[in-house]
């Protein structure tokens, strides 16, 4: 999980910078473009090709347009947005999920939960500080959207994934990404400039190797134990954030981020426990 926080993190300083020059919705597009040879390579080495038609296509493409309008609304925030910054409002998502987990799984959520989310929701206000002189700017509630469309797409991968290979869901995660964010970016598309070239690979390799770090740390590790250190991205954050841009997060940034990082914690935390005490 370590090392998937850290390609991830520099996959989306790669996003950062191309974001100050490319539209959002083509910086969505070419982050699925750039993934495709390797996602190929990837299908093709764990032989999932011969069947990669026998999927759940509506879940699919709804996994799709979430994606792309997370990716657009992301790129959007990082222009405007430290790293430091939009990393602190994502940081939400876990909570989003837990609640949504409730109208769409159908799982039960205690009290003690609901008040977690509600603190982490309070944490996020923190970091967006609504007032006449706070940062409640399009950036970070594009930040806050993107964070919502992860949660209900990680909703739908719980559900899809009982029924479709993992090779599948990346496959065509990222065909369709790649199409669809394309078909919507084309009529303003700018021409890519050949000093990017090096941006588009850096965000190609980062983008497939934490996606491969991330799989293999569910895959080995309980969830409760690995999830937290997630939360290492932002130490990343503001790191990258000084050596490129020389800018820190202020004091509400860091409160709000540990209010929201606090929530997250506890909800993980508090799932193993209740998962224990179900199945002893």
């Amino acid at each position: 999980m370590l090392i998937a926080v850290v390609m991830f993190s520099l996959m989306d300083t790669a996003l950062k910078l191309l974001s100050a020059h490319y539209p959002a919705l083509q910086v969505a597009a070419m982050r699925g473009l750039s993934s495709l040879p390797l996602v190929f390579a990837y299908v093709g080495w764990r032989g999932a090709f011969g069947t990669a038609l026998q999927v759940r296509w509506p879940m699919h493409l709804l996994r799709a347009g979430l994606s792309i309008t997370m990716l657009a609304l992301f790129a959007f925030g990082l222009r405007k947005l430290s790293l430091a910054e939009a990393y602190s409002i994502f940081f939400i998502a876990p909570a989003l999920i837990t609640a949504l987990s409730v109208v769409f799984l159908k799982e039960s959520v205690d009290l003690a939960r609901w008040i977690a989310i509600a603190v982490g929701m309070g944490g996020v206000l923190v970091v967006l500080r609504p007032s006449g002189t706070g940062m409640l700017t399009l950036g970070g509630l594009a930040v806050l959207g993107a964070a919502t469309c992860y949660a209900v797409s990680a909703i739908a991968s719980r559900l899809v994934g009982r029924t479709d290979r993992a090779e599948h869901m990346v496959l065509w995660l990222m065909v369709f990404l790649a199409i669809g964010a394309s078909a919507l970016a084309a009529p303003n598309w700018v021409a890519l400039r050949a000093q990017d070239f090096w941006l588009l690979c850096g965000l190609a390799l980062t983008g497939f190797l934490g996606q491969l770090a991330i799989t293999e740390a569910f895959n080995s590790g309980e969830a409760s134990r690995v999830a937290p250190f997630e939360y290492s991205g932002l130490a990343w954050g503001v790191a990258l954030d000084w050596l490129l841009w020389r800018t820190l997060p202020d004091r509400y940034t860091l409160i709000g981020a540990a209010i929201i990082i606090g929530s997250g914690i506890y909800l993980v935390r508090h799932e193993r426990a209740h998962a224990q005490a179900e199945h002893p």
